[in-house]
């Protein structure tokens, strides 16, 4: 990757990450993008840095705009390590005694990750930093999706360096919206969706005070992904669409099998809720990825959820995903369990009190069949499907 010029003076000097396809157990097929930007004016400015194993493509990248050694100041929105572990050898490079600019929870994070004494600068929300013909705007943005997060807005520009906000797992030659296909809100979705999910009221906040505060957005730079250039509005729109967790008519019936028994009941709940008018997809945990099927959640109004008995106790993979789930706090949402079993069947139960626990609204008692469904079990599961459906719908 070389040095993208966004606008006069401004580039991405970020790296591709092709290969990696899983983060923090999120799958990423498409791999990903770590950006990093430099603004040059009469001060030259670093907006973050990379992953650790990516730096020396970083350095190169900036020597393609400037001799790394002028850089004046680095700005850190976020700790976390695929946005700073290339912030030692820069730093090493530019000048140990270079300004290193964060949020005030950055100023206790950074130290705990890096153990040279650096010349920080912990910045006030607001606060503004002129750095020649440009003006830089600190916005604390904590919990989006660390303690320490902040977005960086240039204020002449009006270019927000948005951190882990907007961002996409996505690596590609193209660098802007303009430049891809509509698909790429599919892999927005699925970022939020498994990465803010669980901060939606603050991210709602956020938006909102933006909205106050009469900021305007002409570009939009994640660190993750494609740069929003030509309609940065479309992506703000649909975070404070997914913020609201307002389910379409739709149900997913997610479920793993042992002998095919609890496939059969998933695939004729499935056909009941379908013949309600309901928008339906089986789910088979061993085909998808826990992280593609959060992101079908966060416009599902019913998650539907199966699983055999295995020595007591949920099968492994649902057990995997409930888990998963529960972290991310989806809300707004109708919950139904059902299951085969053999002989002592607790699966069910399991799954039921788990979603409770969520805070899902039950629409049925659990629903078990023991050993394999027959056509009248089938019939059963049917109906059960007919009447979410009709829960569904309203």
């Amino acid at each position: 990757m070389k040095p993208i010029e966004i606008t006069k003076g401004i580039y991405n000097v970020g790296v591709n990450d092709w290969n990696i396809s899983d983060f923090h157990g999120y799958s990423t097929p498409y791999g990903t993008t770590y950006n990093a930007y430099l603004v040059t004016d009469e001060k030259i400015v670093l907006i973050d840095t990379v992953k650790s194993e990516f730096t020396d493509e970083l350095i190169y990248n900036i020597s393609q705009v400037v001799d790394p050694k002028n850089i004046d100041l680095v700005i850190s929105n976020h700790t976390e390590m695929d946005h700073s572990g290339g912030l030692a050898r820069v730093m090493h490079r530019i000048g140990e005694d270079k300004p290193l600019y964060c949020s005030k929870m950055g100023l206790k994070n950074l130290p705990r990750h890096f153990r040279q004494k650096w010349n920080y600068k912990a910045v006030e929300n607001g606060e503004d930093l002129s750095i020649g013909q440009r003006t830089l705007t600190f916005l604390e943005t904590r919990m989006i999706h660390w303690p320490d997060s902040m977005f960086t807005y240039l204020k002449e520009d009006k270019i927000l360096f948005s951190s882990d906000g907007f961002g996409q797992h996505y690596a590609g030659h193209e660098k802007f919206d303009d430049q891809v296909s509509e698909d790429i809100m599919i892999h927005a979705q699925k970022y939020f969706a498994n990465i803010l999910l669980l901060y939606s009221s603050h991210i709602r906040k956020l938006l909102e005070n933006i909205t106050e505060l009469g900021l305007e957005f002409k570009i939009i730079c994640p660190d993750h992904g494609i740069i929003w250039r030509k309609d940065p509005a479309k992506i703000i729109e649909a975070y404070v669409k997914w913020c609201r967790q307002e389910p379409k008519k739709k149900a997913i019936v997610v479920y793993d099998t042992m002998w095919h028994s609890t496939e059969k009941m998933a695939n004729a709940i499935a056909s009941g809720i379908s013949d309600e008018g309901i928008e339906v997809r089986p789910m088979y945990l061993r085909k998808w990825h826990r992280s593609d099927i959060m992101t079908e959640v966060l416009d599902t109004k019913a998650i539907v959820i199966g699983s055999p008995t295995l020595n007591n106790g949920l099968f492994p993979t649902v057990s995997d995903f409930l888990t998963y789930m529960k972290g991310l706090k989806p809300q707004n949402k109708f919950g139904a369990a059902f299951g085969s079993y053999g002989w002592s069947g607790e699966a069910v139960k399991l799954i039921q009190k788990e979603l409770e626990a969520m805070k899902f609204e039950m629409l049925e008692p659990g629903f078990r069949i023991q050993y394999v469904p027959d056509d009248e079990g089938l019939d059963e599961c049917y109906q059960f499907g007919r009447r979410i459906g009709k829960a569904i719908s309203g």
